[in-house]
């Protein structure tokens, strides 16, 4: 799709637990406006789309709001399930991902970051000039996923599977950030990336 701006458009990705979500704020802290789908989704479950969800998968949210685990536990292992589930998310995200650009454009940003968990699965690759993937080694990654809250090896592995593998999304990317040496190697791999596209300008994308 070409959206017709004036402005590099990085697409950020990475398995679950690579550290993408740190990789955004770093960006973020180099005043690079990162447009955050996962967020977004979560301001889905809480309001416009509730409703249409527990229609769609009864019991998935409590008082209104969508419960994230019952949710998963109802889609993680069923493809039809989750496509049904995407059938109504999906809309919503890219909805909000329009507005977040008009915005940027608005404002005359020279790069926007677009924090896509699911980039390869959704096609929203085609949609950006530069990929970046998070990654870390399998097993930094393992620890740091059984160490969150109500995390379990078997939906550890059910996420896994729907999640284009590591490999893969390295060598998809034009850009590849390793979280593995802590927060201030993977600072100085932004900057070295960001000092590069703008030096390169985006005609030459």
């Amino acid at each position: 799709m070409n959206w017709g701006l004036v402005m590099i458009l990085i697409g950020l990705t990475g398995s679950i637990g690579m550290g993408k979500s740190a990789t955004a704020d770093i960006f973020r802290g180099e005043d690079v406006p990162v447009y955050d789908s996962d967020r977004l989704v979560h301001e889905i479950y809480n309001g416009p789309a509730a409703r249409e969800i527990e229609k769609a998968f009864p019991g998935a949210t409590i008082n209104g709001v969508v419960d994230r685990n019952r949710l998963a536990a109802m889609v993680l292992n069923d493809p039809e399930a989750m496509k049904r589930l995407e059938a109504i998310v999906h809309p919503l995200v890219w909805e909000g991902r329009r507005e977040f650009l008009e915005e940027q454009r608005r404002l005359g940003k020279d790069v926007v970051v677009l924090d896509i968990p699911l980039l390869f699965e959704t096609g929203a690759e085609k949609d950006v000039d530069k990929i970046i993937v998070v990654t870390a080694p399998a097993n930094v990654q393992r620890e740091r996923v059984l160490s969150r809250p109500n995390m379990t090896l078997e939906k550890f592995e059910a996420i896994l599977a729907r999640q284009t593998p590591d490999d893969e999304k390295r060598r998809r990317a034009d850009f590849v950030i390793s979280t593995n040496e802590g927060l201030d190697s993977a600072r100085k791999q932004a900057r070295l990336i960001l000092e590069h596209l703008r030096a390169q300008g985006k005609e030459d994308l």
